[in-house]
């Protein structure tokens, strides 16, 4: 992923069948989460065989990883999805040692 804030992946099923779906996300300071790669199949397997790779943080949540397979590369998460996004975010600050930012989860 990148330098410029915590990456993560979202798999929605077992990476070793046809439907897996996975969605990468970035997040930079002052920013909401954006995807920055998304895929099914063998495209989700390789997200996901990066992510591992680079010690990035995977969450399965089939449901969201629907909903953001969706929104176009390189975009902000919709309103829709930020509560989900924002835990997971939370999540990925504390098992990584950082102080989690001021998130506000019902307006982003």
């Amino acid at each position: 992923m990148t330098d410029s804030g915590p990456a993560w992946s979202v798999p929605a099923q077992d990476a070793t069948t046809p439907d897996t779906v996975a969605v990468a996300l970035e997040h930079d300071e002052g920013g909401l989460p954006r995807v920055v790669a998304s895929g099914k199949g063998f495209i989700a397997e390789q997200i996901l065989t990066l992510a591992f790779a680079n010690d990035v943080r995977v969450r399965r949540d089939a449901d969201l990883a629907q909903i953001l397979s969706l929104i176009d590369l390189d975009s902000e998460i919709p309103t829709e999805a930020f509560a989900a996004v924002a835990e997971i975010l939370a999540y990925v600050y504390q098992a990584n040692g950082n102080t989690t930012p001021w998130l506000d989860v019902t307006t982003p």
